[in-house]
């Protein structure tokens, strides 16, 4: 019989003597009990293979047993290389019959890592099929050692109690009194609020907070971008006063963020806004979690495992048993499933309130209009639009929304109306501006104007930017100041002199008393974008522009120019967001789209999805639709083979279960080594 390679032959002289191997038993034996009677600290180590996401156990030396304390970062040994991690609990033995290394050093003994963020933080990744070290990476900022060693500043200010809360902007609202007094007597309400028109909205969150500071417990408020938080920070200082407060934003820089963070942690500061990162913020006493504008994208977090801060914040308010808001001036359709649930009440004012609020909206192509001028449908800046921005100019500045960034988006064969596209990546050709050649917007490399198809070369706009659009109302009101407002150069605030303000939503600046007049260019853009979300984004992106204008009906007017006969126009001009949602909530049921289910998208390599689907066992309402190519996904996967995506869909109450499968497949993967990466993302924002 032939030997397998290596294999040694059986018999006496084949293994140690016997004096031997009992002197070697007793060796291990003695190890294994001195480990068990050695201190040992269960470490969160920053390794985010999927097949290694669980705690390691590591022996204490007696020189580091008082710096090790739980939460601490440490510096181990593992699979040979020095790596970092968290000291998540100290325990007196350990499970393992193997044996243990040391701790290799304390970096710090600050115990940043909390066990309530700690519990968090695997909540977070086991919903999103994520690791613990991803979460951990999102949730605790780097360490600043001059930060850290710093003298502790002064003793914090106290938020100013509030035995009795005024309503105060609150009192429009049907149930917004009974809503504080619950904050204030320490109860936990859940609401969905749907803010009134105007610029109010920062000093009603700040009196909510208020209301919870004062039962003395601690409140946490997420805003999508930096503008947002400034003005939440001057209104929480306002009712707060000065010192109760901090904010936490990536503008602060690493050092001064750091310092603020570990206030926080420290407990000395119980009050903290902030944009998406804030979400884990280790707040002592936590009893109100706030979010505005839930819809925006930017609370979508970009990095493994993908999570969104409104998920984390309802997630954190379950697990603490703290009150939330969510809030915004659009409703989304995953805050109407919060209120067909039953989890959340709306917060909303009377329709009587509303109408003395919002801004009288017309639309470009209503039968008055269309009376008066037959193109207003179809003309990118109808006479209504330019009519109502003359009139409003008398009156102060006039905001004018454009969707898309830039001078020409796209352009098109002026003779036959093909869409000019890059000839060495297929991608969307721009023009930069005026006199320019034409560039890709994927590559960057210059285009042809010859088409492709009839062989021209003059070219026409199929999508119009800011900047063209400022030129063409530069011509159109000579003489009136133009302002632009996007992508990094974007307006805080404008004066409220005459002036025509152009922007791109998200970008709008603010107006001292409001604007005299919004147009709501280019509604077509907005509407016809291939998202699921299109119509609810649409809304919100208007409804955010619209609440900058002078309230009431003797206030300023809204130009949208979208078919009116559309439900989301209609229900700009009741503003009605929550009918809306409601109605998408419906629909979405009825056909199987979040949130009504729970979506996992799988991108990368056909094998590699093939290998991992055939791996698992899904649960059992499971829908496997795919695959679809997704290189556009990607632009850095271009050129890198075939890269395709699969969505799998389950109902709702298996979520969990198809998120503990697929990472449970990734590990699987990982351990193996297996060839080719795949992209798991739980509830993407995006199906296509």
């Amino acid at each position: 019989m032939t030997r397998p390679p290596g294999a040694t032959t059986a018999g006496p002289a084949a293994g140690p003597r016997p004096r031997q191997a009992a002197s070697r038993s007793a060796r291990q034996a003695a190890r294994r009990t001195a480990a068990s009677a050695q201190p040992v600290a269960r470490v969160a180590v920053d390794v985010p293979l999927p097949h290694l996401d669980r705690l390691f156990d590591y022996l204490v030396p007696e020189a580091l047993a008082e710096r090790a304390v739980p939460g601490c970062r440490v510096r181990v040994r593992f699979a040979g290389r020095l790596t970092g991690g968290y000291v998540v609990e100290r325990a007196e033995k350990t499970e393992h019959h193997g044996r243990l290394a040391f701790l290799e050093r304390v970096l710090s003994p600050e115990p940043v890592l909390s066990e309530e963020i700690a519990g968090l933080a695997r909540a977070v990744a086991d919903r999103y099929g994520g690791t613990l070290a991803d979460v951990l990476r999102l949730a605790i900022p780097p360490r600043h050692a001059a930060a850290e060693a710093a003298p502790p500043p002064g003793p914090a200010g106290q938020p100013v109690p509030q035995p009795g809360p005024d309503p105060g902007p609150w009192s429009r609202y049907r149930a917004g009194a009974s809503f504080l007094a619950a904050l204030a007597d320490g109860r936990s309400p859940h609401a969905v609020w749907s803010a009134l028109p105007g610029p109010d909205w920062p000093a009603e969150i700040a009196a909510a907070v208020g209301a919870a500071a004062a039962s003395g417990r601690g409140a946490l408020v997420v805003v999508p971008d930096a503008r947002d938080l400034d003005l939440v920070d001057a209104a929480l200082a306002e009712v707060l006063g000065d010192g109760a407060h901090t904010s936490l934003s990536a503008q602060l820089g690493p050092a001064e963020r750091y310092r603020r963070w570990l206030a926080v942690r420290r407990g000395q500061v119980r009050i903290v806004a902030g944009t998406r990162s804030a979400a884990f913020a280790p707040v002592a006493g936590l009893g109100l979690v706030v979010i505005w504008d839930d819809g925006d994208d930017l609370h979508a977090e970009p990095r493994a495992p993908y999570p969104h801060a409104r998920d984390v914040l309802l997630l954190r308010a379950h697990r603490c048993g703290a009150a939330a808001l969510v809030g915004g001036f659009a409703r989304t359709a995953e805050a109407a499933q919060l209120l067909a649930t039953g989890w959340a009440r709306p917060l909303a004012a009377d329709r009587q309130t509303v109408r003395a609020h919002a801004p009288i909206v017309r639309t470009a192509g209503d039968d008055a209009e269309l009376a008066r001028d037959e193109a207003a449908r179809s003309a990118r800046m109808p006479g209504i639009a330019l009519r109502t921005a003359r009139e409003a100019l008398g009156a102060g500045p006039v905001l004018f929304q454009v969707p898309r960034r830039g001078y020409l988006a796209a352009v098109a064969c002026q003779q036959c109306g093909a869409r000019v596209r890059c000839g060495a990546c297929a991608g969307p050709v721009t023009l930069p501006g005026a006199g320019q050649p034409l560039r890709c917007g994927w590559c960057g490399t210059a285009a042809e104007r010859t088409c492709a198809v009839c062989g021209s070369t003059r070219i026409r706009a199929l999508v119009t930017g800011e900047r063209r659009t400022a030129e063409e109302l530069g011509r159109a009101f000579p003489g009136v100041p133009v302002h632009t407002s996007s992508g990094s150069g974007v307006l805080a605030d404008v004066p409220g002199s005459p002036a025509i303000v152009i922007a791109t939503p998200g970008a709008e600046p603010r107006a001292p008393g409001g604007y005299a007049a919004a147009i709501l260019l280019d509604g077509w853009s907005l509407l016809g974008r291939p998202s699921l979300r299109a119509a609810e984004e649409a809304l919100r992106r208007w409804m955010n522009a619209a609440a900058l204008v002078r309230p009431g009906p003797a206030g300023g007017k809204v130009v949208v120019t979208a078919d009116p006969a559309l439900t989301v126009v209609q229900a700009l001009i009741r503003w009605d967001a929550a009918t809306h949602a409601d109605r998408e909530l419906a629909e979405r049921e009825e056909l199987r789209f979040p949130p009504a289910v729970r979506i996992a998208s799988l991108t990368g390599a056909p094998d590699a999805i093939a290998e991992l689907l055939s791996s698992v066992r899904l649960p059992q309402h499971a829908d496997v639709l795919g695959p679809v190519p997704a290189e556009h996904d990607d632009p850095a996967a271009r050129g890198a083979g075939e890269i395709v995506r699969y969505l799998v869909r389950v109902p709702w109450p298996e979520g969990t279960a198809l998120a503990v499968a697929l990472r449970g497949g990734q590990a699987e993967r990982s351990a193996r080594k297996s060839q080719g990466q795949v992209r798991l993302h739980l509830d993407p924002a995006e199906l296509i």
